[in-house]
């Protein structure tokens, strides 16, 4: 499996650090929904479910969580803890966020508007499409 994460561009001075990202240039997908996570509770995992079309960057905006990444045949683990780093999910990859810092807040870029026909909820569902893929 690919584990994509992108280094954002990062401009500074005496002020303070900037970082812009715009859509197809810094991301790799037209950007139709933002949101996200914050006060989080310790020992908390959230998302568990896998998207049938939608591609997300997670940006971990501010403290750190970790991402377990996993599409069926490997799973891999990706720390995300810098603000101008991004993670790339694709389709068809099962996903878990967990290990979240008090103060995380974890923004999510999606190439599409929430439809709860894209998602896959169930792991063993998620196996079998993906196995269908093929």
């Amino acid at each position: 499996m690919q584990v994509i994460k992108y280094a954002f561009q990062q401009h500074g001075d005496e002020r303070g650090m900037l970082v812009a990202l715009e859509e197809l240039k810094d991301i790799p997908f037209k950007i139709k929904r933002v949101y996200f996570m914050y006060g989080t509770k310790q020992n908390i995992h959230r998302g568990f479910h896998a998207h049938k079309k939608l591609e997300q960057i997670l940006i971990c905006i501010h403290g750190s969580c970790k991402v377990k990444l996993d599409n069926g045949k490997e799973k891999k683990v990706v720390s995300l803890e810098k603000p101008y780093e991004g993670l790339y999910i694709s389709s068809n990859i099962w996903h878990e966020m967990y290990d979240f810092s008090i103060d995380a807040v974890l923004l999510v870029l999606a190439s599409d508007f929430y439809y709860e026909e894209d998602y896959i909820r169930n792991y063993e569902e998620f196996l079998n499409f993906i196995n269908n893929q093929s």
